[in-house]
């Protein structure tokens, strides 16, 4: 008997420093109670009650484990009574993982019917006997480490003095032996950080900056910040989290890095060197110098000393005067042939333009020379470049800034007949007809 105590009290001082039998916490240690009744029919015996059932086991792969299980207990057998126990080698096959775990199991080992209380040994020769045993269980894990157990198997022992029985028992398991490295209370097989000390509610993982969002989901771990925006903070409320934010403490738009726009001229404030006023992005967010203040940018303004119009690049508009004269006959002055000469005809409407040149002292013009196709391309491109020059002479003789006068010269580039027909050749030797100056105003 002391023997039988010696051993309870070691089973129990495992299951002291004992963690849940799976592949994740290999060893289990059960303690609890167990009913064993006899099973043969000519033999006058009762169900016994006995404690404790003591096992303990190991996972070893596979769903399989290995282990030991001792029993104690008592019977009435042919109305003697009788000290039973028992020793088991076991070997279990989990059938799933998880909280409700059910098992089976068989093994091997010794079942005492013992009537001799001075017989010595634990299992003595008389009323000993082999045991070979099969059987179901079922473990349901109420936290990490516990689980409630209850199995039953058959026993066949039938050598002299034994008997077939059924063994029923209801205890407690504690699992144990689970690898913990940062020793969080949660092995490694679950943690989803494992080598940092964390929370059960996270799966092992910390929450350093306490506000719900784990470390490993938090893309600001040491700032409390919401869901929403990934565990960061939003320190202006716009949305933008403040990491990402150019203006963390300002709301603003998305499309501005979290910056406002106060001018609303496309250019955030923090860039913008005149948030107070609409200006350009190339400017810096500064309105454009407007040297005339007609509202067209100097950089986009013909004029920018001239308040003019949008529709005229910025310049005043073209007074009709101007515009009657160069869309008449009058813009064209004829030539004789091979002559730059200015005619008195063509004298008379330099004097008209010159008139309209000096009320409008911002207007410049193009003066644009032509030739017949009469000579060589060569001769005809430098008699029009002459014929350009005579009338800009002409004109600043008149008292024409030449800055307001260019000339540009085409040769016989620009026909205004066929010169391939017979008639359109001699159409274009009429050079005093034909040949002309053309004056546009310049862009």
């Amino acid at each position: 008997m002391k023997k039988q105590i010696f051993l309870l009290i070691a089973l129990i001082g495992c299951s002291l420093i004992s963690n849940a039998q799976t592949s994740d916490s290999p060893w289990a240690v059960n303690i609890g109670a167990n009913l064993v009744s006899v099973q043969d029919d000519a033999v006058d015996a009762d169900t016994g009650f006995g404690v404790p059932t003591l096992s303990l086991t190991r996972y070893i792969t596979s769903g399989f484990s290995i282990g030991a299980q001792y029993s104690l207990n008592s019977l009435d057998v042919k109305n003697a009574d009788i000290d039973y126990s028992s020793i088991d080698a076991i070997l279990k096959y989990n059938l799933v993982e998880g909280d409700f775990l059910p098992y089976l199991f068989g093994g091997y080992g010794l079942s005492n019917f013992n009537k001799d209380p001075d017989a010595e040994g634990m299992f003595p020769s008389v009323g000993a006997g082999r045991t070979i045993l099969g059987g179901v269980g079922l473990n349901y894990f109420i936290s990490d480490k516990w689980a409630i157990n209850a199995s039953t198997s058959f026993r066949s022992s039938s050598e002299k003095a034994t008997y077939n029985h059924l063994q029923h028992v209801v205890g407690f398991s504690y699992v144990f032996g689970a690898q913990d490295t940062d020793n969080d209370g949660v092995s490694d097989k679950k943690d989803v950080c494992p080598e940092i000390p964390g929370l059960k509610e996270f799966e092992g993982c910390p929450d350093t900056d306490g506000d719900g969002i784990p470390d490993n989901k938090d893309a600001c771990p040491e700032e409390a910040g919401t869901p929403e925006l990934s565990g960061c903070p939003d320190s202006d409320g716009d949305g933008i989290a403040d990491k990402d934010d150019a203006c963390p403490n300002a709301a603003g738009d998305a499309s501005m890095n979290g910056c406002p726009d106060s001018d609303g001229d496309g250019v955030a404030d923090n860039v913008d060197k005149c948030p107070d006023k609409v200006g350009d992005a190339s400017n810096n967010g500064c309105p454009l110098d407007d040297s005339d203040g007609d509202g067209i940018p100097d950089k986009d303004d013909s004029c920018p000393n001239d308040a003019g119009e949008a529709a005229n690049n910025g310049c005043p508009a073209v007074p009709q005067s101007l515009i009657d004269f160069l869309q008449g006959d009058k813009s064209t002055l004829l030539f004789s042939a091979s002559s730059s000469k200015i005619s008195d005809d063509s004298k008379m409407k330099l004097d008209e333009l010159n008139a309209i040149l000096s009320n409008y002292s911002n207007i410049s013009i193009i003066i644009e020379g032509h030739a017949s196709s009469d000579g060589s391309e060569a001769y005809n491109q430098k008699l029009s470049e002459r014929r350009a020059k005579s009338v800009k002479d002409a004109l600043i003789a008149l008292g024409v800034n030449g800055s307001r006068l260019a000339t540009e010269a085409y040769g016989e580039t620009r026909p205004i007949s066929d010169n391939k027909t017979v008639g359109g050749r001699k159409a274009n030797r009429r050079v005093k007809f034909q040949r002309r100056v053309e004056i546009k105003i310049a862009k």
